[in-house]
């Protein structure tokens, strides 16, 4: 496959797809799609430490004149920056009279409580104790030790992707009642792609996949699936890139384009446990960040429009989404009433 890249640069990045496939013409993947293949790779991303830091949602959504505010497996979080730009983060009940911190506002950088005042600057006060809190330039992350009960990290797991700084990045949050493993086993499926979404990807392959709960499959990198897929923009123009599908932790899932168009730019999709509904059913948010890159003269162009393009990219992820978690919301009901096969 062509990279897009070098003096066999086409100059737009499209293919015109010569005979289109009807839906119900396409290859069949259930046999491909192994549920022990699958639920290997679940296991093994359960296994790596995420030092119990969890995405809590976009850079630019902190830095306003309110906090960030939160709920993650059943904790409530507040997160904001200080006089320096830096985020700080804490639990969002004020010490003094339990007032929710989430409705108090940020001056020069202190989170003032709208109850009584109490001025909280990311410091230890009268028993709020500060969460460690992360900035990566694209996402915000909160340490939450008491609810991970893993070995704290310093940072997170923060995946490799382009330089914020010369990439179009958008950020989608979607919630679904689910838990977070529901979410990643979604993602951990590509074999879905083509059936599931056909308004988005045709001509979807899986090239490379582990063998089985093991892994070790040889010729895939790092533990994840290889696909060759066609990303729809219009009528029969398409535009083929390779990408892998890897769980670098836990709770989050990239998708990395290694061959075509944009070689490099990431999808990552970080499943955070938000805590039960007024059912007790489990709820999961997802936060789905796009790190877009190229190398074309053109795509500066892009960048310079990232705040007309972000409610589309943020909108085309939304739609995908929409399927996705209701496929994670029936892998979660079936799981919990023990009818999931396998």
């Amino acid at each position: 496959m062509s990279t897009g890249s070098g003096s066999g640069r086409r100059r737009l990045p499209l293919s015109l797809r010569r005979r289109p496939v009807p839906w119900e013409h396409q290859r069949p993947t259930w046999r491909e799609a192994r549920p022990a293949v699958i639920a290997g790779a679940l296991k093994r991303a359960q296994a790596r430490p995420s030092g119990n830091w969890y995405v809590v949602g976009a850079s630019r959504d902190a830095g306003g004149d309110r906090p960030l505010a939160r709920t993650v497996a059943g904790q409530d979080v507040v997160l904001w920056r200080d006089a320096a730009g830096r985020p700080v983060a804490g639990p969002g009940i004020c010490p003094h009279l339990g007032a929710p911190l989430r409705d108090s506002p940020v001056r020069c950088g202190t989170l003032v409580c709208h109850w009584h005042g109490l001025a909280l600057d990311g410091g230890s006060f009268a028993g709020w104790e500060p969460f460690p809190a992360y900035d990566d330039g694209v996402l915000l992350w909160v340490r939450l030790d008491a609810v991970g009960g893993e070995a704290p990290l310093e940072a997170p797991v923060v995946p490799r992707r382009p330089d914020p700084a010369r990439a179009l990045t958008a950020v989608y949050t979607g919630v679904g009642v689910c838990e977070p493993e529901d979410v990643v086993a979604n993602r951990l499926d590509p074999w879905h792609g083509a059936w599931f979404h056909p308004y988005s990807f045709v001509d979807l392959t899986v090239a490379g996949a582990p063998d089985g709960p093991d892994g070790g499959a040889e010729g895939f990198a790092e533990d994840g699936f290889t696909v060759d897929v066609s990303f729809k923009v219009a009528g029969r123009l398409v535009v083929p890139v390779r990408a892998v599908f890897t769980a670098p932790e836990p709770r989050t899932v990239v998708m990395r384009i290694t061959e075509g168009e944009g070689a490099g730019s990431v999808v990552e999709s970080h499943a955070t446990p938000l805590g039960p509904d007024d059912r007790g059913r489990p709820r999961t948010a997802v936060v789905e960040a796009v790190v877009a890159a190229s190398g074309r003269p053109g795509f500066a162009l892009a960048r310079g429009a990232a705040p007309l393009l972000r409610p589309l990219v943020r909108a085309a992820a939304g739609r995908l989404w929409r399927d996705d978690l209701a496929y994670a919301e029936r892998r979660w009901s079936l799981r919990s009433t023990g009818r999931f096969p396998g």
